[in-house]
């Protein structure tokens, strides 16, 4: 894409009544974002843009100079990204809708990195915030980014836990770039942008408007192989991020809650209606990112084990065997055998019974 283009690409999201599918429609009557803006009221009627949009495009025209959208966006260390661009996320690029430009602060994941959304109500209890934080860390520490709304609750707990393990994380917002909804998750949406992504479909000077939130929501979900909800009431908005889910073939999970806790309804609804329940960050990875599963120690990849007590361990068994039985089983001289089964009762793989009888220990 020419970069003028995009200039031209970022002056028409600022146009009340052009969304995504008004936006592709538009390009591919006009053949560029420039045509579009700068083609006359007849033309964009005849090419099914409504009046009242036709309208908005004509004003908006008069207010905005593209020349000048990118030089704004850099000064507040803002880019833009067209859809198409190597850099816009593969994941978000399947949806239905797309947005045709993605505003973001900080540095996106590479396609191969796991992301998982994290949502929840703004009126969480001390037992969502809490679990939202502790699955955050542990994903986050697993390398999996952390996705999330910037929204009070169970959203800013999860962010918060994706930083605390050491992770990324990416907010998405319902706002421009140049502002933080709610405005005391200022130092928050900075630690993010340092360690992941502010990510936002509305350009400069769109403020936090209550219908921009549902729209915002499908690209949470859209950036990620799953959601994962951790507190929600009946009609919490996290459950509109987990519809977007399940409509873009993504991986719906929640976590389960008191049956007496109003918070709770919307995810036990959401588990009761087939979505995976979730109590541990690995749950969550082996759902969606088995190979960040971690792998579990065994006692011989702490305590290795010689030839001889391989042998060994390959006769002991769940049932008591006499020191005789396992000599001849190994063809060993009893000191040896001896010898060995007492180092491995050390090192706990082997249990000695009572008469000169073992069998297996931990390992």
């Amino acid at each position: 894409m020419q970069q003028d283009d995009l200039d031209f690409w970022i002056a028409l999201t600022r146009v009340s009544g052009i969304g995504p599918r008004r936006f592709d429609l538009l390009i591919q009557s006009f053949g560029s974002a420039r045509e579009v803006w700068e083609a006359d009221g007849v033309r964009l009627s005849a090419a099914g843009l409504d009046r009242r949009s036709v309208d908005s495009l004509v004003t908006t025209r008069r207010k905005v100079d593209p020349s000048q959208e990118q030089r704004h966006l850099r000064a507040m260390g803002g880019v833009a990204i067209p859809r198409g661009d190597e850099r816009y996320p593969a994941r978000l690029a399947e949806i239905y809708d797309p947005p045709p430009v993605l505003y973001v602060k900080g540095e996106l994941d590479s396609p191969e990195t796991p992301a998982v959304a994290i949502v929840g109500t703004r009126g969480a209890t001390s037992y969502g915030k809490m679990a939202a934080e502790q699955l955050a860390r542990g994903l986050a520490a697993a390398g999996v980014t952390v996705v999330s709304g910037l929204a009070m609750g169970v959203d800013a707990a999860a962010h918060r836990g994706a930083l605390d393990g050491g992770g990324r994380t990416i907010a998405v917002l319902g706002n421009g770039l140049d502002r933080v909804y709610p405005s005391h998750h200022a130092r928050l949406a900075q630690q993010i942008a340092e360690h992941g992504a502010l990510v936002t479909e509305f350009p400069l000077g769109t403020k936090p408007d209550a219908t921009n939130f549902p729209r915002r929501n499908r690209i949470i979900s859209g950036l990620t192989s799953g959601t994962l909800v951790v507190e929600a009431g009946e009609r919490s908005g996290a459950l509109i991020t987990a519809a977007f889910a399940a409509e873009q073939g993504r991986d719906v999970l929640a976590v389960p809650g008191s049956i007496f806790s109003p918070a709770s309804r919307g995810t036990n609804n959401l588990i009761r209606d087939g979505a995976t329940p979730v109590t541990s960050a690995e749950d969550v990875l082996a759902e969606l990112a088995p190979s960040r599963v971690p792998r579990q120690l065994t006692v011989e990849d702490i305590l290795p084990l010689d030839e001889t007590e391989r042998a060994l361990l390959d006769v002991l068994t769940a049932e008591p065997l006499h020191i005789d039985e396992i000599a001849r089983a190994v063809s060993l001289p009893m000191s040896v055998v001896s010898a060995s089964l007492a180092m491995m009762e050390l090192k706990g793989i082997a249990r000695q019974t009572g008469g000169m009888n073992y069998m297996r220990g931990i390992g």
